[in-house]
């Protein structure tokens, strides 16, 4: 089995400008600019042929770069969190007290390129409990849940079966699920998040598809939050045979990882809880 997809739009969408300009496909505009010193770049797709063309499903993907992050350059962590609270804030349906919102941290946390859904639970602000117990002190907050639904060989059920389950149990508005993806080029790893209003398919960068979870499978919303920590070897010229894919991940993969857990999970938080800083967030996770 030869794996050559790619998780992210901005992938697709630079095979098309190769031999011709993006902006002239029907039904896909792509705009491209900065925010807190990160290069942002907004592909929307907006009619079926546009779909059909990138392979995937209508609505926007947001991709975040990285780099300035790991160059460590002035205020990294602070303006790459505002960056993609600001960003993940314009996908939501809404925030606050009204709009209670169920954070999902997809994947295997024993296997540390599936790890940042997981991960990034443990930077995230959960606050369903508190705006419950004291609803006079925490007046304004966004009630945020969250799971780590595991994986299907360590649970027996789909993710989107412990997600319904979580989702009526909690009234949520609105599912943020956050998940690695796959990518195809090698300078993409661990240095991207994609951003969508779409949803996603667990599993699918790898061949492994499970059942998709979106507003159609969930009835609301959902959020997809990814970062790509893997590449098919096959695109680097390597395999490990036809029947045993190979996927290859960056040599410090574990640092990474848990940093970019550490960003989303303070990116989501401050994207749902407007009017609080990085600090804010980081006292009330103490």
């Amino acid at each position: 089995m030869r794996i050559t997809r790619t998780d992210l739009a901005l992938e697709t969408v630079e095979d098309l400008r190769c031999g011709g300009d993006i902006s002239r496909l029907d039904g896909v505009a792509v705009a491209e600019y900065t925010r807190q010193g990160y290069g942002v770049t907004d592909v929307r797709v907006t009619s079926p042929q546009g779909a059909a063309s990138l392979g995937k499903p209508e609505g926007r993907y947001i991709t975040v770069d990285l780099r300035p992050y790991f160059r460590r350059e002035e205020q990294f962590f602070r303006r790459a969190v505002e960056c993609l609270a600001c960003e993940l804030r314009t996908l939501l349906p809404g925030t606050g007290e009204d709009c209670p919102v169920l954070v999902a941290g997809l994947g295997n946390r024993g296997m540390t390129a599936d790890a940042v859904g997981p991960l990034a639970l443990e930077s995230l602000l959960v606050t369903r409990h508190m705006v419950r117990a004291l609803p006079r002190q925490f007046r304004g907050f966004t009630p945020v849940s969250a799971l780590a639904p595991g994986v299907l060989a360590a649970t027996g059920m789909e993710t989107l079966e412990l997600l319904r389950g979580a989702v009526q149990a909690t009234g949520s508005a609105a599912v943020i699920a956050i998940d690695a993806l796959a990518a195809r080029c090698r300078d993409r790893l661990c240095a991207t998040v994609q951003l969508g209003d779409t949803g996603l398919i667990p599993g699918s960068g790898v061949g492994n598809h499970r059942k998709a979870i979106n507003a159609r499978t969930l009835g609301i919303p959902v959020v997809a939050v990814g970062v790509p920590t893997v590449i098919a070897a096959s695109l680097l010229g390597e395999s490990g045979g036809e029947d045993e894919p190979l996927f290859l991940t960056p040599r410090d993969i574990d640092e990474k990882v848990r940093e970019l857990g550490r960003l989303i999970g303070y990116g989501v938080s401050l994207a749902l809880q407007e009017g609080l800083s990085v600090e804010d967030v980081t006292g009330l996770l103490g």
